[in-house]
């Protein structure tokens, strides 16, 4: 028996109009390891599960709040693990995003940006976790002030046009780079 979020996962990305091929076979590779497992939403999937992840942005769109996750080592968007109270995938996203960098009342928007799946060798006991990372994007209130959390070294906020480039963030993914294009698109 599905839960109410792997229910919402499904349609979110059944309804979803991706951007191109390459996030259309991501699509097609999150449905169907939800239609696989029912518990394809939670930590416990084994070795995959769906996470939902948020883009935030300043009002204007000009910057982008990221984390330097602690165990990582790297330069992120927010996100992490669905929980079992999350009723909808957008909820996990915002949930993740408000306890991750402190600042309550994003305004998230319920349709995903961007697709990816990465391993993360540090997910559980077993190895070998694929994190299915769905994508949103919230814009930050004006004058937000950020915490860092006990997952992050850092937050900081970064001009998108820095991303990628020697005075952005160090070891910024392209994936990374693309959701934030692809967030900011969708926003503008």
């Amino acid at each position: 028996m599905s839960s109410a979020l792997h229910r919402d996962a499904l349609r979110t990305l059944t309804e979803w109009v991706p951007p191109d091929a390459a996030q259309a076979a991501l699509r097609d590779r999150f449905g169907g390891h939800l239609y696989d497992f029912p518990d394809g939403t939670q930590r416990s999937c084994y070795p995959d599960h769906v996470t939902a992840s948020t883009v935030v942005l300043s009002r204007d769109l000009s910057r982008v709040l990221l984390t330097l996750h602690a165990r990582a080592g790297r330069w992120f968007q927010f996100g992490g693990h669905c929980e079992p109270d999350d009723a909808r995938l957008v909820d996990a996203a915002l949930r993740e995003a408000t306890e991750e960098s402190g600042i309550e009342g994003l305004q998230i928007d319920d349709v995903p940006v961007h697709l990816d799946e990465h391993a993360v060798p540090f997910c559980g006991d077993r190895g070998g976790v694929h994190h299915l990372d769905v994508r949103f994007v919230a814009v930050a209130p004006d004058g937000a002030e950020h915490v860092v959390s006990d997952e992050s070294l850092d937050l900081r906020w970064w001009s998108v046009l820095s991303l990628g480039r020697p005075n952005g963030p160090p070891g910024l993914s392209e994936e990374v780079v693309d959701a934030v294009r692809l967030a900011r698109d969708r926003l503008a």
